[in-house]
């Protein structure tokens, strides 16, 4: 009498495999989801729209590019676009401010949780709340900034009233807030940094500038790269500083075009909406020429070779 053959359990290693691919999809899915509907879409629409002329009532008419032409001869556009080119250079300085800080605060001295509480602090109010204590700052008649140029001697001056001034003065508080969030990013990086090539720099003689420059900065592009990255897009959407303290002016000349794009199209009589959304393409295509430059960049650098 032969026994029987017993059989054998199914293969569910396929099974597993296509379990394990499908799951990481899955939890990505609802963010995926929202960021399609609430990203891209809208960037889509807002090619769309920039091609009509539209009050957001009535039917749209279809104008082609001629909210693009009419931009070309727009005083108050090329004013907002110039002003942007200066939030772009000036708000950069965050990113070396932010390390400075951060190379201060990763030292071992004493009180340091207390200057990193300070350091920290201006990251965790609002924009409105920069924008206020800001303009109180800048006051011409009890503002601490008016106060201390009278210590030297110096006469009042009312920066936010001084259309050759304005803008550098809400430039100014934007980097408050802005090298405080480079500095956070950039003491995560320094706590990555590995401290054997710290060591071996020191005992080859390097130190100082040599030190910072050839084994501290190529450990933390990763955070140079977010620090660029998000200080770019926080100069180009510069809405909220301006909004509080000099919404627009004065005579329109503190305007970006975030801002110049939501008077166009919500504040203004008439409601330009596709003329509001050319500006806000224009805003757009300049903001994706530079993240892909430093996109680029960061995959040339990251590359095997």
């Amino acid at each position: 009498m032969t026994n029987a053959a017993l059989p054998t359990a199914p293969d569910t290693r396929p099974r597993r495999r296509n379990a394990q691919a499908i799951a990481p999809w899955l939890f990505l899915a609802p963010g995926l989801l929202f960021f399609l509907f609430y990203v891209i879409f809208p960037v889509f629409q807002s090619f769309n729209l920039s091609l009509y002329k539209w009050d957001g009532l009535g039917t749209p008419e279809f104008v082609g590019l001629k909210n693009y032409r009419d931009l070309g001869s727009d005083r108050a556009f090329e004013v907002s676009l110039w002003n942007n080119v200066k939030w772009l250079v000036l708000y950069l300085l965050a990113i070396p401010g932010g390390l400075f800080i951060a190379l201060f605060l990763n030292q071992t001295v004493r009180g340091i949780r207390l200057y990193k509480s300070l350091f920290f602090f201006p990251f965790v109010i609002s924009q409105v709340v920069v924008g206020l204590v800001f303009s109180w700052f800048y006051d011409p008649t009890f503002g601490l900034l008016n106060v201390m140029l009278g210590w030297v001697g110096l006469g009042p001056i009312n920066v936010l009233g001084d259309p050759a001034l304005v803008t550098y003065g809400i430039i100014v508080a934007g980097l408050w807030p802005q090298t405080a969030y480079c500095m956070i990013l950039y003491l995560t990086g320094l706590n990555a940094v590995d401290p054997e090539q710290v060591e071996a720099a020191r005992l080859d003689g390097a130190k100082g500038w040599r030190m910072l420059w050839y084994v501290i900065l190529p450990q933390l592009r990763p955070a140079t790269f977010i620090a660029f990255v998000v200080t770019i897009i926080g100069a180009l959407r510069s809405f909220d500083l301006i909004s509080i303290m000099t919404n627009g002016g004065p005579f329109g000349s503190s305007r970006v075009l975030s801002f110049y794009m939501f008077e166009k199209a919500l504040s203004e009589y008439g409601f330009r909406m596709g003329y509001g959304a050319a500006i806000a393409v224009v805003l757009f295509l300049i903001m994706l020429v530079f993240i892909a430059y430093f996109l680029w960049s960061m995959y040339r650098q990251e590359r095997p070779r």
